[in-house]
């Protein structure tokens, strides 16, 4: 077990409310914590590296479709009427290759294996009707209401037990919850131990009883989930030891309790359901828990200060490290490593950042640590991401972000992840990947990379908007013995399992050469005035203007020796001449020219935050239109170039799918990427909107058209 890390703040707190049980309790006190200087500004954007594209597409093959379901009662939030709001796809513990889901709305299906090697599932099956089972179970107010999720013990096979979470309504429940939040009580977590008569049936038949009953405030971040630790074995101490997530009750940025010992909320929990020694006789408290001798604190506990515990998991292979996806309340999405007696700090603290919730201001929330930091205790994330909000956001509405947390990434289908990361975020469906190597605690946040997507039934590059049929993805993912991947959405219904693996742009684009790239007679520029040329450079020295037609760039210059190519990689060394004081300059590498109005080209520029710039574009006798997978409305890839010193670039397109990725400066990974199949061949050229700039050693490879 790892040693307990003492926060001062916190164990003072404990002195004042060690004498108080359950019920409304008081508020730690965070005299001993100084407010954030006044003067202190708010970090707009707290984690400016964004997520990088890889190369690396998982292959999805759709494995089940669940049916339709509905909330009870009818919900009035519309981000509750999902097709099924399925939460997650896991395998029994007992050799038979079944998966097991959970509903929110009431129902625990089973999906048996289906076709040989797995990469299909049959059809679910209704093996548990939770919602029947109590008279006042609901699951149509608030985000996770309902039937959450189903955990088997380890030794199902012989024993018939698992777990499942339920809400009730708190107006209509007779009884008083083992532990409540302060004020008045709207619902119930319950935790139930099932045992079935026959582990094997297709239906279940048995009995059941109540282990622990939560009471919460608000209608959100309730008992997220229920797990045992799949790698421990018979004899180790983790064995056979339930843990719990049990949010903050959606509390607002003012609640405390996440860091009060004396409640359940705001932190995970560990429980033996075989014990009898917990306050209410129905569960154990293990003697190795981290605060099991301290006065005044719940034994239960096993980490503290969270907000919303989404999703955790073990990493099945490695060191076997327990990682934990935690959604943040104004800007942060965070992955931490969790060991006994951890601190995540809030709501003191959002991820890797002080979280002034005694500001006015809500835009300035995030700020910086403190310099005194280490004196607190805290744990910090070992990855994760910010919301990234437009320009002209108003720092209190919604962005729309929240994580999904995953699995450590041991299967078959896919071993060049094997020891990933693998996560997403559950609005847009987005699907992030960490290196386990780079996630380690104490040494700063690990790079994240963005996987793409495959539908591997045509073969296409998709969005997990695409495959959900909805702006809306609600992502959830699951895992099989095996360390195999499922990715989930409640929007349509549909799981699907990850069957391999693709690589973007990844044709063989022959090794034809043009090696004729400099002086005039090698070029035909739009304005021939405006162009000069070197031995080794061919330089774009006036800056162009608008021309009559469709919106393009203002002047480029085709190169005209060599042959017209399908697939084709152009590398050279770009620069920028205009001045960095000037606003929006760029350059651009264009591709499969035809004509003036019928070419593609890639905007590199010091600007990815409007629509026409830093990315990819394909002019098609009409206006530019932008096809990279990048922009997302708001903003696009990082800017290209920042500078007037010459960088390098190599774009690679593949004429039969349109696959085209631009790499700078020498990265294995791609800046920009984009899908857009619409020319079959063309030339190359360079240029800019209304920009000087220049390009040199332009070297052109690939297969001539036609061939």
């Amino acid at each position: 077990m790892a040693a307990r890390r003492r926060n001062p703040r916190l164990w003072a707190a404990l002195a004042v409310t060690a004498t108080l049980a359950m019920g409304a309790l008081a508020a730690p006190s965070h005299a001993d914590e100084p407010a954030p200087a006044a003067a202190t500004a708010g970090l707009t954007d707290p984690i400016p590296d964004k997520p990088a594209q890889s190369r690396t597409g998982l292959v999805l093959t759709e494995y089940a479709q669940f049916p339709k379901s509905e909330p009870v009662p009818a919900p009035t939030d519309p981000r509750l009427m999902r097709h099924a709001r399925i939460n997650t796809i896991n395998e029994l513990p007992d050799g038979s290759g079944r998966m097991a889901t959970p509903d929110l709305n009431g129902t625990l299906y089973l999906t048996d294996p289906g076709t040989a090697d797995r990469s299909t599932g049959g059809t679910p099956h209704p093996y548990l009707d939770v919602k029947a089972a109590f008279p006042h179970f609901f699951s149509g107010r608030g985000l996770g209401q309902g039937f959450g999720y189903a955990a088997f013990h380890p030794e199902f096979a012989s024993n018939g037990r698992f777990y499942t979470i339920h809400t009730e309504l708190a107006s209509q429940v007779p009884q008083a919850p083992d532990f409540k939040q302060a004020g008045t009580t709207t619902y119930h977590g319950v935790i139930t131990e099932w045992t079935a008569d026959d582990p094997k049936a297709a239906v279940f038949h048995g009995t059941h009883r109540e282990v622990l009953r939560i009471g919460f405030s608000g209608q959100v971040h309730g008992i997220q989930q229920i797990d045992f630790n799949p790698t421990a074995k018979p004899h180790d101490k983790d064995y056979g030891l339930l843990y719990l997530a049990v949010g903050d009750g959606g509390q607002g940025v003012g609640n405390g309790e996440p860091q009060n010992m004396a409640l359940p909320h705001g932190k995970l929990l560990r429980i033996d359901p075989a014990g009898r020694d917990s306050a209410n006789g129905k569960y154990g408290i293990p003697a190795d828990n981290p605060f099991v001798s301290e006065p005044g604190a719940l034994g239960e506990i096993y980490a503290v200060g969270m907000r919303d515990p989404h999703r955790f998991s073990w990493d099945t292979g490695g060191s076997h490290r327990m990682y934990l996806g935690h959604i943040g309340e104004h800007a942060i999405e965070s992955v931490y490593e969790v060991k006994a007696g951890d601190n995540f700090g809030w709501s003191e603290r959002e991820g890797p950042f002080l979280f002034d919730k005694k500001t006015t201001d809500p835009c300035a929330r995030i700020k910086p640590l403190p310099a005194d930091d280490d004196r607190y205790g805290y744990t910090y994330p070992v990855a994760a991401y910010d919301h990234d909000p437009g320009a002209n956001w108003d720092c209190r509405s919604d962005v729309g972000r929240a994580i999904a947390g995953g699995f450590v990434y041991r299967g078959k289908d896919a071993p060049e992840l094997r020891g990933t990361y693998i996560f997403g975020d559950l609005v847009d469906g987005r699907i992030l990947a960490a290196d386990t190597q780079d996630m380690r605690r104490g040494a700063g946040l690990a790079p994240l990379k963005s996987l793409m997507l495959y539908d591997g039934s045509t073969g296409k590059k998709v969005t997990m908007r695409d495959l959900a049929g909805d702006q809306r993805v609600d992502l959830r993912f699951g895992t099989d013995r095996a360390g195999d991947l499922y990715i989930v959405s409640k929007a349509n219904g549909k799981v699907w399992k990850v069957t391999g693996t693709r690589t973007f742009a990844d044709c063989e684009v022959g090794n034809t050469p043009t090696t004729h790239t400099t002086g005039a007679d090698n070029w035909a520029p739009v304005t021939p005035t405006k162009w000069a040329y070197t031995e080794r450079e061919t330089v774009l020295t006036e800056p162009g203007v608008s021309r009559p037609g469709p919106r393009r760039p203002f002047e480029y210059a085709v190169l005209t020796a060599g042959p017209r190519y399908s697939d084709v990689t152009v590398e050279a060394e770009v620069r920028i001449d205009t001045p960095v004081d000037i606003t929006n300059r760029d350059v651009i590498v264009v591709w499969d020219y035809n004509s003036d109005t019928r070419f593609q080209y890639a905007h590199l520029s010091s600007d990815n935050s409007i629509y026409p710039h830093n990315g990819l574009f394909t002019v098609n006798d009409a206006d530019r239109l932008r096809f990279d997978h990048q922009w997302n409305g708001t903003f696009g890839a990082p800017p290209a170039i920042k500078d007037t010193a010459w960088h390098q670039v190599r774009l690679t397109h593949c004429a039969d799918t349109g696959e085209t990725a631009v790499y700078m400066d020498g990265s294995k990974t791609p800046l920009i990427t984009g899908t857009d199949p619409v020319f079959s061949s063309g030339r190359v050229g360079f240029g800019s909107f209304d920009n000087n700039g220049r390009i040199r050693n332009l070297k052109v490879t690939g297969t001539p058209a036609g061939d």
